[in-house]
């Protein structure tokens, strides 16, 4: 994983309030849109972020459950 993933993936175990999105991700880690988009579809390739249910402009993402592979609350 590289700086900018143990960052963001710090900060949603820290509580992250809202939602994640790609825009988000991309003014947190001050990176490009495009940057975010790599970082997030290589941990969702991974296991370790889901996709939530809505698609288009309003998806986001969630940490992965360890065991089960579902999205943690």
């Amino acid at each position: 994983m590289n700086a900018r993933q143990i960052k963001l993936l710090n900060r949603l175990l820290d509580g992250f309030a809202g939602q994640l999105t790609s825009g988000k991700w991309a003014a947190i880690a001050k990176c490009s849109s495009d940057t975010a988009l790599r970082d997030i579809h290589e941990l969702l390739q991974r296991g370790v972020l889901v996709k939530r249910d809505a698609g288009g402009r309003s998806t986001s993402y969630a940490l992965a459950s360890p065991t089960s592979g579902l999205e943690v609350p």
